[in-house]
């Protein structure tokens, strides 16, 4: 898979890869997928140890970590976000060096990417953001490797993320699709639009990548031709409950459902990064129906449950991939 050596790297957004840097953890996923099918053993790490850094809670995140880690022989120490002193008691700096002479790499999922940064700044092992409200860099390897799957390729594709598109989801796409030559269009509110100064920054890499970057408000103009609708759900955690009427409002019109695929390739896929709010049986849907009347949210229960979704198998590939970037950057244990 090339001569790529991302041992002893940080993992904090895909800003710090080369186009050749995350194709390598996308194709060493794929490996590590089918020695896993396979029942081969990867457990070259045995006797090291990661530290998982929960300030907010996770399904996904943490299971992939977890198994990932037990799967390649490594032992898993988990913080959760009332067991931490992270910024509370202990500044994140001494925190940074505490963990570090004691683990192996740290994996960190909250808040602001200046504390994951700062993490890594002052750890002499390397740091994986599991989410920050900025990015969300694993992901997007599960995402583009779902993709591949899917389609043989990645260059070319037309990728079109549907709702609010200014935090991590839409972020991270955005970056993931510019440095692989795909074209990316945020369809939403243009109050709802990524940042200008990323989508520059994102424009610059399409240059080497021959990818595009559109920001649209059209929906038939976005998911024309689409291979890949994305979505996410319209308000994250740890954001207060009053903005769901405001989100409703604005981002209503952007609810992926039957119609937007009637544009679309006829083998374009549904993709979402879970948990999504597609029926009334989470504690939030039904608070949601109770207070606007709506039964569904950012995705349809029809395009959720249609056989043009990929969710359960993208879901299923963090862990491939989490995996891979954990075996990338760590050095095994025989070296």
């Amino acid at each position: 898979m090339g001569n790529v050596d991302l041992k002893g790297k940080d993992f904090l957004t895909l800003k710090d890869f080369s186009k050749e840097e995350i194709l390598y953890l996308i194709n060493l996923a794929k490996d590590l997928k089918i020695k896993k099918k396979n029942g081969v053993m990867v457990d070259k790490y045995k006797g090291q140890n990661i530290a998982l850094i929960f300030e907010k809670t996770s399904t996904r995140t943490r299971c992939s970590f977890e198994v990932a880690a037990h799967d390649l022989g490594i032992g898993t120490t988990y913080l959760a976000p009332s067991s931490s002193q992270i910024g509370k008691k202990e500044s994140i700096a001494d925190t940074a060096r505490v963990l570090a002479g004691m683990f192996e790499g740290i994996e960190y999922r909250g808040f602001g990417q200046e504390i994951v940064e700062e993490l890594a700044k002052y750890s002499k092992v390397p740091v994986w953001n599991g989410l920050t409200n900025e990015y969300h860099p694993t992901q997007m390897i599960a995402d583009m490797l779902t993709i591949k799957e899917k389609f043989g390729k990645l260059e070319g594709l037309k990728l079109v993320y549907m709702g609010d598109a200014r935090y991590n989801m839409g972020n991270s796409l955005m970056i993931a699709c510019s440095k692989l030559g795909l074209d990316f269009v945020a369809c939403t509110n243009k109050n709802y639009f990524p940042n200008e100064e990323l989508v520059n920054e994102c424009r610059e890499y399409c240059k080497e990548s021959n990818g595009s970057v559109l920001l649209t408000e059209d929906v038939a103009e976005a998911t024309k031709d689409a291979d890949i609708i994305y979505t996410d759900v319209w308000v994250s955690m740890g954001e207060p409950d009053e903005v769901w009427k405001e989100r409703i409002t604005y981002l209503k019109p952007y609810q992926v459902n039957e119609k937007c695929f009637e544009n679309a390739h006829e083998d374009a896929i549904f993709m979402h990064c879970l948990p999504a709010y597609h029926d009334l049986k989470t504690e939030v849907g039904k608070d949601i129906y109770e207070k606007f009347g709506l039964t569904e949210m950012e995705v349809t229960d029809e395009v959720f449950e249609s056989e043009r979704s990929v969710v359960f198998e993208e879901a299923e590939n963090r862990m491939h991939s989490i995996k891979a970037i954990i075996a990338a950057t760590l050095t095994p244990s025989a070296e």
